[in-house]
């Protein structure tokens, strides 16, 4: 199996996320994203999920629990767009 590109990370990630809902107010933990997937992945998960929450897509919220995420309801298109390419993969 080949390794996957930093942006099908990205796109996996904006993937579950939108299949799940979390949209805006409705948040997870950020260690979510390595539920399902390779242990030997799970850092480059954590690391795509953080260049998401730098460009715009995720929203954070610290929380005494941890760090939550959510989508950006803002950039709803942007966000389906990604996520109607990769699931054609």
């Amino acid at each position: 199996m080949s390794e996957l590109t930093d942006e099908e990370i990205k796109s996996h990630i904006l993937f579950k996320l939108h299949w799940k809902k979390y949209w805006g107010g409705r948040h997870t933990a950020l260690e979510s994203v390595k539920k399902g997937i390779p242990k030997h992945l799970g850092g480059r998960y954590v690391d795509m999920t953080k260049e998401l929450i730098k460009e715009g897509l995720l929203l954070s919220k610290p929380t005494a629990y941890g760090l939550q995420i959510s989508l950006n309801p803002k950039l709803r298109e942007e966000i389906i767009e990604r996520v109607e390419r990769f699931a054609k993969k």
